[in-house]
This record gives C-alpha cells, sequence and structure tokens, in this order.
C-alpha cells in the first residue's frame, strides 16, 4: 500500500510569499500553490519594519483553509531571506516588529565596526562577505542606539524561525539562516561569541545553532521542521545537478551565483572579491556572490505602473528585445540601485553621473550627445540595459568562481522565478560561454519540500533529492550562441 504524505512550504520572498502544498506517494510527488500574500516593509517613524504579524495571520488563514478542505498535512516548512530578526521577550512576547535590511540605518555601521575589528579579521574570522545589512552590523548599530527591544530581549530568532515560533511557541535557531549573519564561527558551526562581545554586543539572546531538518514543534499536531530556512539553502537543494561540477545562479529579487563546496573558501582573495560562505545542508558550504537582480526591473516597473504603463513580463521581454543592440549599461551592484526612490531616474541618473561611460560599449560619443541619449532613453533601451547588465555581471562573477572552484565548471543552473526569462537565459549563456540549464522556477518551494522528505525518510540525500527533481519537472538548456554557430559550421 503507498503512503500518501503532504508537505507545505510557507516560501517567503522580500516581496510576496506563496504557500506550495506537495503530495508524495512512493517516488512521485505533485505541487501546487495553494496561498499567495505580500511581505510588506511597514514605515513607522521613519524606520522599515517587516510586518510579521500580517504574515504569521496568513500563515493560519492558509492552514485554516486547508484544513476546511479536510486536507492532512505531514508537516509544515518555513523559509525566508537572511540576516533580518526578531526581538522575544522574558514573557515569550513579541517585543516589536522585525527591522528590514532595506532600512538605510546601518549605512556606514561597517566602518564603525572595522574601528573595532579590522575588515580583513572580520572576513576571516566569519567568512561572510561584508555587506552593510549582515545581521552583526544590525545588531551592533541597535546596540550603540539603545533600541529598546533589543535591550529588552530574551532572545532573538531570525525571520524563519521567528514565523516558526509564532506557529509553535517553540525557539530554535537554524543553520543555514544564522550562518548569513556574520557572526558564525565556520569552524564549529556555533555563535563566534568572543568576536560579538569585542563589539559589546550581548551573546545571551543568541541560541544554540540546530542543522536543517530538526523538529521545531507542532501546529495544531502537524509538526512543524526546521528546514533549510535561508530560501537560497532552500533553492540550491533543489538544483537538479547531476554531480557536483556546476555553479548556481538562484535569480529572483536578488541575483546569488556561487558553488557547492564540502568546506568553507577563506583567503586573501575570497575576502577582497567579497564572496561569502553560507550553510548549505548535509554540511555543505554556499560560496557564494550576492548579486543585484530582479530588483532593478521589478522598481522600474513599479515607476512605470505609476504612470499607467502596467507592462507584464511578457511585454518586458519582447521591448528587451526589440533593443537587444541597445549598447548601454549600468552596474548593477552600485549601491545607489539599493532603495533608490526611483529607479528609472536613478538609472538615467548613473548614466548621466558617469559622463555616458553606460552608454560606450564600443559606441565613441561626444559628451553633448551623450547627455542627449541618456535624456531620450525609451524604457525599451532601459529594460535591454539591465539585463545586458546582468549577464555581463554573471560572467564576470562566474569568471572569479572558477578561479575557486576545485573542479571545472560545465554549467550554470538558474532556478528560480528568474529562470523563466528566456531572453536573460540566452544573453547570459552567450555571456559565459557554457550551456545554461534553466528551471525549476519553483526551487526554492521545493527545496523547502524535500527537505520535510528527507525528515519523513522519503529520501536518503541531496543527490537523490535532486535525480528525483530532475525527473518530475522539465528543464530548458540553453546553448550559447558562439557553441551553437560552430556546430552549425562543421
Amino acid at each position: 500500500m503507498t503512503v500518501t504524505h503532504r508537505f507545505l512550504a510557507f516560501d517567503c520572498g522580500a516581496t510576496s510569499g506563496r504557500a506550495v502544498l506537495a503530495t508524495f506517494e512512493g517516488a512521485s510527488f505533485q505541487m501546487e500553490e495553494v496561498y499567495r500574500f505580500p511581505s510588506e516593509m511597514v514605515e513607522r517613524e521613519g524606520c522599515l519594519y517587516w510586518d510579521v504579524r500580517a504574515m504569521h495571520r496568513h500563515f493560519v488563514a492558509c492552514l485554516d483553509a486547508l484544513e476546511a478542505k479536510g486536507i492532512r498535512l505531514s508537516s509544515i516548512g518555513i523559509d525566508t531571506w537572511g540576516v533580518d530578526f526578531g526581538c522575544i521577550g522574558a514573557d515569550g512576547s513579541l517585543l516589536g516588529l522585525p527591522r528590514c535590511y532595506r532600512d538605510p540605518y546601518t549605512v556606514g555601521v561597517p566602518e564603525q565596526v572595522f574601528a573595532r575589528i579590522p575588515r580583513e579579521q572580520l572576513y576571516a574570522r566569519t567568512g561572510i562577505q561584508i555587506m552593510n545589512f549582515n545581521t552583526v552590523f544590525q545588531l551592533y548599530a541597535q546596540t550603540r542606539a539603545g533600541d529598546p527591544a533589543l535591550a529588552a530581549a530574551d532572545s532573538i530568532l531570525f525571520m524563519p524561525d521567528l514565523l516558526s515560533y509564532l506557529l509553535t511557541g517553540n525557539k530554535v535557531c537554524e543553520y543555514t539562516d544564522a550562518s548569513t549573519s556574520g557572526m558564525m564561527d565556520q569552524a564549529s558551526r556555533q555563535f563566534n561569541k568572543p568576536l560579538i562581545e569585542e563589539l559589546g554586543i550581548r551573546t545571551d539572546y543568541l541560541l544554540p545553532i540546530v542543522q536543517p531538518g530538526t523538529k521545531v514543534g507542532e501546529y495544531r499536531g502537524v509538526p512543524v521542521i526546521a528546514v533549510a530556512g535561508h530560501d537560497t539553502a532552500s533553492a540550491i537543494a533543489a538544483v537538479p545537478a547531476a554531480d557536483e561540477r556546476f555553479a548556481y545562479l538562484s535569480s529572483g529579487t536578488w541575483s546569488l551565483m556561487g558553488i557547492e563546496v564540502p568546506a568553507p573558501i577563506i583567503n586573501a582573495e575570497s575576502a577582497r572579491l567579497n564572496f561569502t560562505n553560507e550553510g548549505g545542508i548535509e554540511g555543505t558550504t554556499r560560496f557564494l556572490k550576492n548579486i543585484t537582480g530582479m530588483w532593478l526591473l521589478e522598481q522600474c516597473r513599479k515607476v512605470w505602473k505609476a504612470e499607467g504603463k502596467d507592462y507584464s513580463y511578457p511585454e518586458l521581454v519582447a521591448m528587451a528585445q526589440a533593443e537587444a543592440a541597445f549598447p548601454g549599461r549600468i552596474n548593477p551592484d552600485d549601491p545607489r540601485f539599493a532603495n533608490p526612490d526611483n529607479m528609472v531616474e536613478e538609472i538615467l541618473r548613473s548614466a548621466q553621473d558617469d559622463k555616458g561611460v553606460i552608454l560606450n560599449k564600443g559606441v565613441i560619443l561626444n559628451e553633448d550627445v551623450i547627455l542627449n541619449e541618456v535624456k531620450n532613453l525609451s524604457d525599451a533601451q532601459i529594460v535591454s540595459c539591465i539585463y545586458h547588465s546582468l549577464a555581463d555581471r554573471y560572467k564576470e562573477v562566474l569568471d572569479m568562481l572558477q578561479g575557486f572552484a576545485p573542479f571545472k565548471i560545465e554549467k550554470l543552473h538558474i532556478i528560480g522565478g528568474g529562470s523563466a526569462n528566456e531572453l536573460l537565459n540566452q544573453w547570459t549563456a552567450d555571456a559565459i560561454g557554457i550551456p545554461v540549464v534553466a528551471g525549476p522556477t519553483e526551487a526554492t518551494a521545493i527545496g523547502n519540500i524535500m527537505m520535510q522528505a528527507k525528515a519523513a525518510g522519503i529520501v536518503k540525500d541531496r543527490w537523490e533529492m535532486r535525480r528525483m527533481i530532475a525527473d518530475a519537472f522539465k528543464m530548458k538548456t540553453y546553448t550559447p550562441a558562439v557553441i551553437s554557430s560552430e556546430v552549425e559550421k562543421s
């Protein structure tokens, strides 16, 4: 008799979240999205917070709806973005809302920290790239400011653990999410308390770190599993690779490009290039770099919609294709694009500030012509600029990764929502010169679900998970144009 298992993944992104239900029957499984909700930032007194209570209400509404339909779940898993956290009081109450990593309150804080622990030492002791919103910088800023919630906290919980706590009343600190904090010792896989204390940050509110697959507690009798709580860790678990010789690109609001390796890579060169070592499943390390991804286009789309131009994603792809020869480029990782008031205007200002460098890819223009070109960029040219700029940046980072990888990178697996963008996939393959394998789009939810399946004993390791995913989902391979041309000539 075949046993049926039903796993529910709450997959929370930085702009929206969804609940995905997976039904396993024997060696096959099916998935469906059953609920969607916003992950909203709220502004209070000039500060940005996550409305985590609203997210919890959506969780409960989804679970109520499934229960009303008679659907009995085997377990629940939650994944979110990293670095952000909530404060829990001694009485178990949530002390306010978690600050949002896009709040600029940590701008300049890394430099204050480096006055106490030099940048090179901080990286050597944690292996985490320096980004101003890392948890260590948030805690330093809040400690120095005398934040009342932090001062009164009995414990702090990262976002997936906080949401699990709101469901179960039990607290854990899951490894993959904790590993993004900039406070973990890579050897022990526990918090580096001496380092934290050197910065004047309390350590008594930090919980022991547990590995993915740990049971947190129950919600109405249904087990809640601490999956790979960091969304990228869940996504990488779902890469349908046959062997280790691959790089991955988790493409969404952020693009995260990296390799899966058995141990951290921490040296002067990885520090110089600002690569990060984050926790993966089964003791692996996600050696990767953050790249600003679809955030650029999402924010332009928001501006255009306010102007009455509500472009669909197929329309945006067609617009980019129509302007494929447009030479404009930007640096997607320029800090100016982190959270501007108007992304379209910021891209135009970037072109003006750079005095035409953006338009000078093999095109010689004098300054007057450049400024005229910038002022008259079409929406389609801006979209083309974004896509080409991302593809070029992917090549730069992949070349860096090959210098660190203990194997030859033979394929780039693009997963996540961005893997559905056929034009950008092809332009990426053309830029990097190796095949791109696109899919699955719902990699994060799939990885979440697969960790629940592993906890239930359905699969034994990540390679069995990946084989099952490769059989269940259709992937598309994009061959670089130069290789395609050579094949045609032969």
